[in-house]
């Protein structure tokens, strides 16, 4: 539940702060005081768009924070922990704030002191919030909403989102079959294409090209080589009369070694002679094995000459360098692996009958449990319009089988109805007035909401914990009917937590909190939040019924109102 909500800069708003009530709270207020404001608020706070508009004149940013117990939320603290969200005592503190940045509107969020992307917070928003918007009677005379609202209401959603995700499976395999089909002929010209290139290839496709070029330099440079170790060791150690390196370091270790009683240096010196003189011993045994190790050998050489003008050539046919060709052999390689693998038609065709048997059976299974709830459902909500000034009502959900397969099921369905003895029922955008309209819209929503036809109890449970909100809650009704409506809505708010504004003082009267939403004018105007109580719900209860001259009539019909509203 929504424990507190906190404005701060937030359109006619400077400072205000609201605790909430477990149950039923009313928002009231006159024309132009900012009665959504507090919808706004909270909207923002649950993922809602963001508005420049709503940033206080004067400032550059609006912020809205909103406190939640989820103590009864299960399925979002499940998704708090899969979202790696930390939260303590049951508790969770949304923050957003807009912000102008030199014209530019920016939006960020924070979930208990973590920043939270947008995406994130819709998806959190919903598991917290029901939002019922004013314009639900416009949302009845969309083509789906009927057939959404039935899902809703029984606890059909996974059920038709099952049917929906098959049948996106069948089309995808249709339209992967048409394009594999169109692209069958390029298909063939690309594998004769790369196997062409991989016969190319071929001679030389398990060839380093950096070990082939070391080894072609080494042998082409090869009786350089061995000419220039030989006269290397012959410096360093020869066994002719002419010096060397060796011997010279033997008489330099016999002169210091004659002199190292006399001195450490010369001791020292002795042993870096020595050290040296082993060092360049083996350096020339090194090079006289390398010399006499080595062998010219041309038709090796001339082997290695081919090579490198065969990956040189290639490399300038298929437009790619020496070093790169064997890999991008092996890319050619999986491509045309690739293109091979493509299933058959006589196969994909199969794939696409499967596809089309699962999608009717799962679309089968949903028109059954649509239509075995149907009249439930019908049932719940006759009874309810009847309590709203509607005796003779009759309503009806009609199944028309389609005629191919569709996202939505096997049936187009619509809701028929009439409200008046002798009428025949119609589908309600054709026969519905205005109130009308609105009472309907009304009850569908308290339906939904309560999940009184669900079959399941996970599901009754998910609903009737959520936050309910309903934005202009009395539209198109009144006098008694907007009684029945306070007392439906206060029913309601025994299960769950509900917000709703109204304008309609028997509404108003029922609530188990009362907001008071109220503009002063000083510098700037400004709008306040109050809990009204007593003497205060009161007046405002007489304003609501008789405009801003209270007499002791509306008074005392205010006091009636609160007398007789429903004992909780």
């Amino acid at each position: 539940m929504l424990t507190q909500l906190t404005l701060q800069n937030l359109a006619l708003v400077t400072n205000a702060e609201i605790e909430m009530n477990a149950g039923f709270n009313i928002i009231t207020g006159e024309t132009g005081a900012g009665k959504s404001l507090l919808l706004d608020a909270l909207t923002l706070c649950v993922g809602g768009r963001s508005d420049a508009g709503l940033i206080r004149h004067g400032q550059t940013t609006a912020d809205a924070f909103a406190e939640f117990n989820i103590r009864q939320l299960p399925e979002v603290m499940a998704w708090l922990s899969g979202q790696n969200y930390p939260f303590e005592d049951d508790m969770l503190l949304i923050r957003r704030q807009l912000a102008n940045q030199n014209g530019t509107l920016r939006s960020k969020a924070w979930l208990n002191g973590m920043p939270i992307s947008m995406n994130e917070l819709k998806t959190l928003g919903g598991l917290l919030v029901n939002i019922h918007s004013q314009h639900a009677q416009q949302s009845l005379l969309r083509p789906q909403f009927v057939m959404e609202w039935l899902d809703s209401a029984t606890g059909l959603n996974s059920q038709a989102n099952d049917v929906k995700q098959a049948f996106l499976q069948y089309e995808r395999l249709k339209s992967q079959a048409a394009q594999h089909a169109k692209d069958e002929q390029l298909r063939q010209q690309q594998i004769q294409l790369l196997s062409n290139q991989l016969a190319d290839i071929e001679p030389i496709a398990t060839v380093l090209y950096s070990e082939l070029e070391a080894e072609y330099d080494e042998l082409s440079n090869l009786e350089n080589l061995m000419q220039q170790a030989a006269l290397s060791v012959q410096l360093l150690d020869n066994d002719s009369d002419e010096p060397d390196v060796v011997s010279l370091l033997n008489r330099a270790i016999k002169l210091c070694e004659a002199q190292t009683e006399l001195s450490q240096t010369y001791a020292d010196c002795v042993e870096q002679l020595y050290s040296a003189h082993t060092q360049i011993a083996e350096v020339a045994s090194t090079l006289s094995n390398y010399a006499e190790g080595q062998s010219l050998d041309p038709k090796r050489l001339a082997l290695l000459d081919e090579q490198l003008s065969t990956f040189h050539r290639l490399a300038r046919k298929y437009h790619t360098t020496p070093e790169s060709l064997v890999e991008d052999s092996q890319a050619w390689q999986q491509q045309l692996e690739d293109l091979q693998s493509v299933m058959s038609p006589e196969a994909m065709a199969e794939q696409i009958e499967q596809a089309y048997q699962a999608y009717l059976q799962k679309a089968q299974a949903l028109d059954d449990s649509r239509r075995a709830n149907a009249t439930t459902l019908t049932e719940a909500l006759v009874a309810r319009l009847k309590a709203l000034a509607l005796p003779n009502v009759q309503a009806a959900f009609e199944f028309t089988p389609l005629d191919k397969p569709q996202s939505i099921g096997l049936s187009q369905i619509e809701l028929l109805f009439s409200a008046n003895v002798g009428m025949p029922m119609q589908p309600i955008h054709k026969i519905a007035s205005g109130g009308e309209l609105s009472r309907l819209a009304l009850i569908m929503q308290v339906i939904d909401a309560q999940g009184v036809c669900r079959n399941t109890t996970t599901d009754m449970a998910t609903t009737t914990r959520q936050l309910l909100v309903f934005d202009e809650v009395d539209v198109g009704i009144s006098g008694g009917t907007a009684q029945v409506v306070g007392e439906l809505l206060r029913e309601l708010g025994e299960e769950q937590q509900i917000i709703a504004i109204t304008h309609q003082s028997q509404v108003a009267a029922q609530a188990h909190q009362h907001i008071l939403v109220y503009k002063t004018q000083q510098e700037k105007a400004q709008s306040h939040l109050k809990i009204l109580s007593g003497d205060e719900q009161v007046q405002e209860l007489a304003r609501m019924s008789g405009g801003v001259n209270i007499t002791e009539d509306t008074l005392k019909h205010a006091r009636s109102l609160l007398a007789s509203r429903r004992v909780s």
